[in-house]
């Protein structure tokens, strides 16, 4: 489901606490959208350059801006005002809890531009709010799967409708892993290359098992058993057995899938009776870590195979008889 637009107000209300906020204009540019996670100071705008300035972006006013405004006079202080607040300009953030220079909250009200001020130093209110506005900037989808943690590996289950996709999750769950999400998996880009799965905020932790209903997988299996949020790592798509079907039987040959530009290595596994999905979703995830340590079972085997092949093939060559 798309985010609702990240407007001041919002903002305010979601972050007023944890980021020390005050609203010091009036309520007219509370409304105003930001277009993305960057910040930036208006640095030599103040000074009268203004090529290359981001005015979309939020604007912050650290302890350097609010002295340097304060050294000029009247006049000169003005006009660097009225300069930087010339451009549409989302929000201006004064860190610090410094007291506005005159005259930017009236300047700043005429055009509607809403000017907030925190109570935490810059560098702080930085690594506060970035990671915020990253969150709710980041790259979107839904995957009609199951996400699960399995020995701290993120495994994403996908398949056709009623392939068994809750069923292993749940077993697993009751193996000791943890849920993160069942039929609708939330994921969010991360800079280039990271994939965070979660559930939808009404569904979250809930489970639908054909002929049992809807579960409470917190609430059965105590809170252990569940977590808000996971890194995907590994895709596993259940499919039914097919005889005519080619399946990789070594390893040598990974499949992997994109998601949201980000590539994922992607386990098949063909579901036949007597199967135990369970097990072999262990194992990937075990098999996943033991690659991360950089040791590849399937290419060392081969490794091993061919050595061994070409001694025999050298014995071969120097029997004459």
């Amino acid at each position: 489901m798309p985010k609702e637009p990240l407007t001041i107000e919002l903002l305010l209300r979601r972050k007023r606490e944890p980021l020390a906020l005050e609203l010091l204009t009036d309520q007219r540019g509370v409304t105003r959208g930001l277009q993305g996670p960057d910040i930036s100071s208006p640095g030599l705008v103040l000074t009268g350059f203004t090529e290359r300035f981001p005015s979309e972006r939020i604007q912050v006013l650290g302890e350097t801006e609010i002295l340097f405004l304060n050294s000029l006079d009247e006049d000169r202080r003005r006009a660097a005002l009225e300069l930087f607040l010339s451009f549409d300009i989302p929000v201006v953030f004064i860190t610090k809890g410094q007291d506005p220079p005159t005259p930017l909250l009236h300047l700043a009200s005429e055009r509607g531009i809403p000017v907030v001020r925190t109570l935490l130093k810059t560098a702080e209110f930085y690594s506060r709010i970035k990671p915020f506005l990253e969150d709710y900037f980041a790259p979107t989808t839904t995957v009609h799967g199951s996400l699960a943690d399995v020995y701290g590996v993120g495994l994403l289950f996908t398949g056709r409708s009623g392939i068994g996709k809750s069923e292993a999750v749940l077993d697993l769950v009751e193996r000791g892993h943890r849920l993160v999400a069942d039929d609708v998996v939330i994921a969010s880009r991360h800079g280039t290359e990271i994939l965070i799965g979660r559930g939808h905020e009404l569904q979250r932790h809930h489970m639908e098992i054909r002929g049992v209903g809807i579960i409470d997988v917190a609430s059965l299996f105590g809170i252990r058993s569940i977590r808000l949020q996971k890194r995907i790592e590994v895709v596993v798509q259940l499919e039914p057995w097919d005889e005519g079907a080619h399946y990789d039987r070594t390893g040598l040959d990974p499949e992997n899938i994109e998601v949201l530009g980000v590539e994922l290595p992607r386990v098949v596994v063909p579901l036949n009776p007597g199967k135990n999905i369970t097990v072999i979703t262990e194992v990937v995830a075990l098999n996943h870590l033991l690659k991360y340590t950089g040791v590849d079972s399937a290419q060392l085997f081969d490794r091993r195979l061919r050595e061994r092949l070409a001694g025999t093939a050298e014995y071969l060559e120097e029997d004459y008889e």
